[in-house]
């Protein structure tokens, strides 16, 4: 199986903070960029959150994005502006010094982060723009710190047919955020299944070949998106066009609307998509792909 990485293009939205050092998060993510707005602080609220604005009518939580991130804080705490993003199904406004640009560049531009960043690190690549070092923020984790999503620490219920078919299934589940694979990795366990990890395509591809022919040789894979080097889409067809991976079984899972993801995932030649990070959906759309994989003998 080729290794060569398929590059997809990709638009990211550069800002900085206190430091001035650029950050970046997927445009895709975003949905607006506006001045702070007055805020008002709720009691009790995540020391991270720096309150609640009003946008046309809605409350919006805005996160001090310095402090979530261990970062100074900003010069003036009342000014910089917010990038609203809609990510995992919720919206919030991150408080950041300034916007910069959008730039434009392929997923093979952006690089794991650098060995030994450690799991307190909130980037999930880096990238050069202009011949400066560009950190991509794993935004994911950062939501994650304030408020973690919801899994059910009970064995979810379910039928015996369930319970049985969900043994045909051995699974890779592929994501670059730590956070959003341990969320993944702890509702397959709740449903007593055992899955491969990678936080790569390149990593999910040596595992694919490395159990190829042995009893736990993978028929589903739940791949995240929004992945440096070589992206889920990308990963896909790579997939689709690999005579012994053909007929795999691919869920995209996304922190992105998986709406508007769906033609491209199909286009791609994925079997399903999900927005992350529903326990009860994914173990739905985990149910199907067993007895898909079942149904297919795969």
């Amino acid at each position: 199986m080729s290794k060569n990485v398929r590059a997809d293009s990709l638009s990211l939205l550069l800002f900085t903070l206190r430091s001035g050092k650029l950050m970046a998060i997927n445009l895709l993510k975003v949905s607006e960029i506006i001045p702070c707005p007055p805020l008002t602080r709720l009691p009790e609220s995540h020391p991270h959150v720096k309150g609640v604005a009003t946008l046309r009518g809605n409350s919006l939580s805005v996160i001090d994005l310095s402090r979530a991130i261990g970062e100074r804080p900003l010069l003036d705490p009342d000014g910089g502006c917010l990038i609203v993003t809609d990510v995992s199904r919720s919206k919030q406004g991150l408080h950041v010094q300034a916007v910069s640009k959008i730039v434009h560049c392929l997923t093979t531009d952006i690089r794991p982060p650098p060995f030994g960043s450690g799991n307190k690190s909130f980037i999930t690549g880096v990238t050069q723009v202009d011949g400066t070092l560009v950190q991509v923020l794993d935004i994911e984790k950062v939501i994650h710190g304030i408020a973690p999503a919801r899994i059910a620490v009970e064995p979810t219920e379910l039928s015996p047919e369930e319970v049985e078919v969900l043994t045909k299934a051995r699974i890779l589940v592929v994501d670059d955020s730590q956070v959003a694979l341990q969320q993944s990795v702890i509702t397959l366990r709740n449903l007593g299944i055992e899955c491969h990890t990678a936080r790569s395509a390149r990593e999910a591809i040596d595992h694919l070949l490395d159990l190829q022919g042995t009893a736990q040789q993978i028929n589903v894979v739940v791949s995240d998106i929004e992945m440096s080097e070589m992206d889920g889409y990308a990963f896909t067809r790579t997939l689709r066009e690999t005579p012994d991976f053909q007929e795999l079984y691919v869920l995209l899972h996304t922190s992105l609307d998986s709406a508007m993801n769906a033609e491209k995932a199909k286009a791609a030649g994925a079997n399903a998509v999900l927005t992350k990070f529903s326990s009860p959906e994914l173990t739905r759309c985990l149910i199907e792909a067993a007895r898909t994989v079942e149904a297919q003998g795969i």
